[in-house]
């Protein structure tokens, strides 16, 4: 019996009827060439004969006298956790999409340890997939992540026990979520006292010293409550809207050494070019520039345990039509934040980004259409694998993160990179935001935007996405 955190507990209690608490991961796999016809039943099978699983695969939530625990399971049951589904054939990515919505939009029952995993046959071309789900509580983004990648080899013939069967090493990342880090930042300053106190000095001024940016009109300085209020951050319902699509990653590498920028900063500028688009067919882009939550690693160490995850704000430029200078702001305030927290430590960092944030995520939570918020919604870059990778003899095509939604944030944009390409999973609440599905497209126009940009640099021998305009 283990009693859980006061994180976990906080996962717990964010989940309502309407905002399940659950990330996931879909995973398109290539069976080998010589797959029989139920080569999927066969690996269904295998699956569940890895019916006894480590923690925290088997405990379960209780609670007892007010408290909540993990317990072992003593009637764990395989089958109800690794699930056999097929489309009807041959399915597509559309009706696949259709059933990751759905399968994400049910909460986990409670009676049972609180994850499942899928696997989903009848894909047109051959395919194979799996839809994994855990909640939050149990594992992070990026603890499931490294989970998943652990099952995996690059030789095609290795067959490697699943993630619920593989040992984990060291303690869980926390906090991976941008709800989280700012908790957790402020849990560790209220009741560490000890490591708290020691970067006071340096939150304080660094925090000053934002102030002044901010007094001063800084072009590049983000305040914790500058997000207008739009569209994207109302109440959400119960139902969810997932797509998901790969590019290839030498496009964007390429076109990033061009322009002087990150594929980071590439991947941004797809995104505000989508969300710009379609703000403006619902004819609600704000005046004011969208704001992301970004994901930031503040490791300073090749090490795979401890919190070492923060965040930083970046405006997205969506109010500029001057794709150029889009990407010019975005580069520009990642990198504002990126040179400060360069000379700050890990736990200073967080505990910035708590202060800092503190203000926009009470009224996001509380009052979203009477305040400026934090930020409009999360978009993130997970680093994936650099080789090809093989799963139960299948070989990987594709690995979309499946993200968390919460009232006030009703899209959520994640990327995973792999060898050859970059993979976007994009959830939204399909009755706040309708027609979603064309953000797609426009990540695609997005994309092409800034190969026109990285053509024209070379063309004219400059940078021209560092702020001129070239016609």
């Amino acid at each position: 019996m283990k009693r859980l955190s006061t994180l976990d507990m906080g996962f717990i209690h964010l989940e309502r009827r309407n905002q399940p608490f659950h990330v996931a991961y879909l995973t398109l796999l290539r069976p080998p060439a010589d797959a029989p016809p139920d080569f999927a039943q066969t690996l269904v099978e295998r699956l569940r004969s890895y019916a006894s699983p480590l923690p925290p695969f088997n405990q379960r939530l209780e609670s007892r006298l007010g408290k909540a625990f993990w317990v072992e399971d003593p009637e764990f049951d395989i089958d109800q956790h690794v699930i056999h589904l097929a489309l009807p054939r041959p399915g597509g990515m559309k009706e696949l999409m259709a059933m990751v919505s759905r399968m994400h939009a049910s909460h986990l029952d409670r009676a049972y340890p609180l994850w499942r995993t899928y696997i989903i046959e009848g894909i047109e071309g051959g395919l194979i997939a799996t839809y994994s789900k855990v909640h939050h509580a149990v594992a992070d983004g990026i603890a499931g992540t490294r989970l998943t990648l652990r099952s995996m080899s690059t030789d095609p013939t290795a067959i490697l026990p699943p993630p619920w069967a593989t040992p984990p090493q060291g303690r869980r990342e926390r906090p991976s979520s941008l709800l989280a880090a700012p908790v957790d930042g402020v849990v560790k300053l209220a009741n560490r006292f000890g490591g708290a106190f020691e970067h006071v000095p340096a939150i304080y001024h660094e925090l000053r010293k934002s102030t002044r940016e901010r007094r001063d009109g800084h072009p590049d300085s983000i305040s914790g409550n500058s997000a207008p209020a739009t569209i994207l951050n109302q109440p959400i319902s119960a139902s969810r809207r997932y797509l998901a699509r790969s590019y290839p990653l030498v496009k964007i590498k390429t076109a990033a050494r061009t322009l002087g920028c990150t594929v980071n900063d590439v991947m941004l500028a797809m995104c505000s070019h989508a969300l710009r688009q379609y703000l403006l067919d619902q004819h609600a882009l704000p005046k004011e520039p969208l704001i992301a939550g970004v994901p930031m690693s503040t490791r300073r160490d090749r090490s795979d345990v401890g919190n070492q995850i923060s965040f930083l704000l970046a405006n997205l430029g969506t109010h500029l039509a001057d794709p150029a200078e889009r990407l010019r702001t975005i580069r520009a305030s990642v990198e504002h934040s990126k040179t400060r927290f360069a000379t700050m430590k890990p736990g200073a960092i967080l505990g910035y980004a708590a202060a800092q944030l503190a203000p926009g995520l009470v009224n996001m939570l509380f009052a979203p259409k009477r305040g400026k918020l934090a930020f409009n919604l999360v978009i993130s870059n997970v680093p994936g694998p650099r080789s090809p990778l093989y799963w139960q003899g299948c070989a990987v095509e594709g690995m979309y993160p499946v993200s968390v939604l919460a009232d006030g944030m009703a899209l959520n944009i994640t990327a995973s990179s792999r060898a050859d390409a970059l993979d976007f999973g994009v959830l939204a609440c399909r009755r706040t935001l309708p027609k979603v599905e064309s953000l797609m497209d426009y990540l695609d126009d997005g994309l092409d935007e800034i190969e026109r940009l990285a053509r024209l640099t070379i063309a004219v021998g400059k940078p021209v996405a560092l702020g001129e305009t070239v016609t």
